[in-house]
Protein backbone atom coordinates (compact mmCIF):
# COMPACT_ATOMS: atom_id res chain seq x y z
CA UNK A 1 0.00 0.00 0.00
CA UNK A 2 1.59 3.75 -0.64
CA UNK A 3 1.91 6.37 1.37
CA UNK A 4 -1.30 7.96 -0.32
CA UNK A 5 -3.41 4.90 0.24
CA UNK A 6 -2.90 5.08 3.94
CA UNK A 7 -3.12 8.47 4.10
CA UNK A 8 -6.71 8.54 2.91
CA UNK A 9 -7.31 5.16 4.80
CA UNK A 10 -6.32 7.04 8.31
CA UNK A 11 -9.18 9.44 7.12
CA UNK A 12 -11.18 7.51 6.82
CA UNK A 13 -11.09 6.15 10.02
CA UNK A 14 -10.51 9.11 11.98
CA UNK A 15 -12.59 11.72 10.01
CA UNK A 16 -15.84 9.85 10.40
CA UNK A 17 -15.53 10.13 13.98
CA UNK A 18 -16.52 14.19 13.81
CA UNK A 19 -20.17 12.58 13.30
CA UNK A 20 -20.32 12.25 17.16
CA UNK A 21 -19.76 16.33 17.92
CA UNK A 22 -20.73 17.46 14.45
CA UNK A 23 -22.87 15.63 12.72
CA UNK A 24 -23.98 17.45 9.50
CA UNK A 25 -20.19 18.36 8.72
CA UNK A 26 -19.06 15.05 9.82
CA UNK A 27 -21.87 12.90 7.66
CA UNK A 28 -21.42 15.22 4.86
CA UNK A 29 -17.34 14.46 4.81
CA UNK A 30 -17.51 11.30 5.78
CA UNK A 31 -19.56 10.65 3.03
CA UNK A 32 -17.42 12.71 0.51
CA UNK A 33 -14.21 11.22 0.90
CA UNK A 34 -16.26 7.82 0.70
CA UNK A 35 -16.95 8.99 -2.70
CA UNK A 36 -13.97 10.60 -3.73
CA UNK A 37 -11.22 8.20 -2.01
CA UNK A 38 -9.92 6.65 -5.20
CA UNK A 39 -9.33 10.30 -6.52
CA UNK A 40 -7.82 11.37 -3.43
CA UNK A 41 -5.92 8.44 -3.39
CA UNK A 42 -4.95 9.29 -7.63
CA UNK A 43 -4.09 12.68 -6.85
CA UNK A 44 -1.70 12.30 -4.00
CA UNK A 45 0.23 9.83 -5.64
CA UNK A 46 0.90 12.11 -8.68
CA UNK A 47 1.76 14.62 -6.27
CA UNK A 48 4.35 12.24 -4.16
CA UNK A 49 5.31 10.78 -7.29
CA UNK A 50 4.35 7.41 -6.36
CA UNK A 51 3.43 4.40 -9.08
CA UNK A 52 -0.64 5.30 -9.78
CA UNK A 53 -1.58 2.17 -8.53
CA UNK A 54 -4.42 2.90 -6.34
CA UNK A 55 -5.63 1.25 -3.44
CA UNK A 56 -4.33 -1.64 -5.06
CA UNK A 57 -6.24 -4.79 -5.29
CA UNK A 58 -8.22 -5.28 -2.25
CA UNK A 59 -10.03 -2.05 -2.55
CA UNK A 60 -13.76 -3.15 -2.72
CA UNK A 61 -13.30 -5.27 0.29
CA UNK A 62 -12.08 -2.37 2.61
CA UNK A 63 -14.21 -0.41 0.99
CA UNK A 64 -17.52 -1.68 1.70
CA UNK A 65 -16.75 -2.16 5.33
CA UNK A 66 -15.26 1.42 5.81
CA UNK A 67 -18.47 2.47 4.60
CA UNK A 68 -20.12 0.39 7.11
CA UNK A 69 -17.83 1.75 10.06
CA UNK A 70 -19.15 5.24 8.80
CA UNK A 71 -22.42 4.21 8.89
CA UNK A 72 -22.17 2.41 12.64
CA UNK A 73 -21.02 5.50 13.73
CA UNK A 74 -24.20 7.43 12.26
CA UNK A 75 -26.14 4.36 13.48
CA UNK A 76 -25.39 4.92 17.17
CA UNK A 77 -26.22 8.54 16.76
CA UNK A 78 -29.39 7.49 15.40
CA UNK A 79 -29.97 5.88 18.69
CA UNK A 80 -30.17 9.21 20.75
CA UNK A 81 -33.27 10.19 18.49
CA UNK A 82 -35.65 11.29 20.67
CA UNK A 83 -38.48 10.55 17.46
CA UNK A 84 -39.17 6.92 18.01
CA UNK A 85 -40.48 6.34 14.80
CA UNK A 86 -37.55 8.17 13.04
CA UNK A 87 -35.11 5.84 15.30
CA UNK A 88 -36.60 2.27 14.57
CA UNK A 89 -36.58 3.57 10.86
CA UNK A 90 -32.99 4.66 10.96
CA UNK A 91 -31.37 1.67 12.79
CA UNK A 92 -33.52 -0.93 10.13
CA UNK A 93 -32.15 0.61 7.18
CA UNK A 94 -28.92 0.47 8.89
CA UNK A 95 -29.52 -3.08 9.49
CA UNK A 96 -31.06 -3.65 5.99
CA UNK A 97 -27.41 -2.26 4.50
CA UNK A 98 -25.62 -4.57 6.41
CA UNK A 99 -27.13 -7.57 5.54
CA UNK A 100 -26.96 -6.67 1.59
CA UNK A 101 -23.16 -6.12 2.85
CA UNK A 102 -22.66 -9.26 4.55
CA UNK A 103 -24.42 -11.09 1.90
CA UNK A 104 -22.09 -9.38 -1.08
CA UNK A 105 -19.34 -10.48 1.44
CA UNK A 106 -20.48 -14.14 2.00
CA UNK A 107 -21.12 -14.64 -2.25
CA UNK A 108 -18.29 -12.75 -3.54
CA UNK A 109 -17.32 -10.39 -6.78
CA UNK A 110 -19.50 -12.50 -9.03
CA UNK A 111 -22.86 -11.37 -7.06
CA UNK A 112 -21.77 -7.45 -7.34
CA UNK A 113 -25.37 -7.03 -8.46
CA UNK A 114 -26.66 -8.41 -5.02
CA UNK A 115 -25.67 -4.80 -3.28
CA UNK A 116 -28.12 -3.12 -5.65
CA UNK A 117 -31.04 -4.86 -3.98
CA UNK A 118 -29.86 -3.41 -0.25
CA UNK A 119 -29.34 0.09 -1.11
CA UNK A 120 -28.02 2.38 1.41
CA UNK A 121 -30.89 4.85 2.16
CA UNK A 122 -29.57 4.50 5.84
CA UNK A 123 -27.70 7.35 4.72
CA UNK A 124 -30.02 9.50 3.01
CA UNK A 125 -32.28 8.87 5.67
CA UNK A 126 -29.42 10.06 8.64
CA UNK A 127 -28.77 13.34 6.67
CA UNK A 128 -32.82 13.85 6.11
CA UNK A 129 -33.32 13.42 9.84
CA UNK A 130 -30.31 15.42 10.96
CA UNK A 131 -30.91 18.30 8.91
CA UNK A 132 -34.66 18.74 9.55
CA UNK A 133 -33.76 18.18 13.35
CA UNK A 134 -31.42 20.86 13.19
CA UNK A 135 -33.03 23.36 10.73
CA UNK A 136 -36.66 22.38 9.83
CA UNK A 137 -38.05 19.79 12.91
CA UNK A 138 -42.12 19.91 11.31
CA UNK A 139 -40.16 18.03 8.20
CA UNK A 140 -39.61 14.98 10.79
CA UNK A 141 -42.19 12.24 9.82
CA UNK A 142 -44.26 11.45 13.05
CA UNK A 143 -46.40 9.21 11.89
CA UNK A 144 -45.91 5.86 9.01
CA UNK A 145 -47.36 7.32 6.53
CA UNK A 146 -45.46 10.74 6.40
CA UNK A 147 -42.50 8.07 7.39
CA UNK A 148 -42.98 6.07 3.93
CA UNK A 149 -43.50 9.59 1.84
CA UNK A 150 -39.90 10.96 2.82
CA UNK A 151 -38.52 7.30 1.94
CA UNK A 152 -40.15 7.11 -1.52
CA UNK A 153 -38.50 10.79 -1.92
CA UNK A 154 -35.01 10.26 -0.54
CA UNK A 155 -35.02 6.55 -2.48
CA UNK A 156 -35.44 7.56 -5.67
CA UNK A 157 -31.72 9.23 -6.47
CA UNK A 158 -30.63 6.57 -4.33
CA UNK A 159 -31.84 3.71 -6.79
CA UNK A 160 -30.40 5.75 -9.64
CA UNK A 161 -27.30 5.74 -7.70
CA UNK A 162 -26.83 2.29 -6.94
CA UNK A 163 -28.02 1.13 -10.04
CA UNK A 164 -25.03 2.99 -11.55
CA UNK A 165 -22.82 1.72 -9.39
CA UNK A 166 -23.96 -1.64 -8.69
CA UNK A 167 -25.98 -3.08 -11.53
CA UNK A 168 -24.17 -0.94 -14.22
CA UNK A 169 -20.86 -0.79 -12.83
CA UNK A 170 -20.23 2.50 -14.03
CA UNK A 171 -17.36 4.45 -12.19
CA UNK A 172 -17.84 8.27 -11.07
CA UNK A 173 -14.47 8.35 -10.63
CA UNK A 174 -13.00 6.96 -14.00
CA UNK A 175 -14.74 10.29 -15.54
CA UNK A 176 -13.34 12.98 -12.80
CA UNK A 177 -9.66 11.18 -12.97
CA UNK A 178 -10.34 11.75 -17.14
CA UNK A 179 -12.14 14.97 -16.86
CA UNK A 180 -10.45 16.46 -13.59
CA UNK A 181 -7.51 15.51 -12.77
Amino acid sequence: MTVSALIVLVLRIILPLTIFKKRITGAILSMALDMLDVVIVDALQAGFGEPAVGFGENYQMFDKWLDMYYLSIEAVVCLGWPNRLAKVAGISLFLFRLAGITAFEITGEEFRKLIFFFPNLFENFFLYYIICERFAPRLIPTKIKSLLIVLLILYLPKFAQEYVLHFAEIKPWQWIRANIL
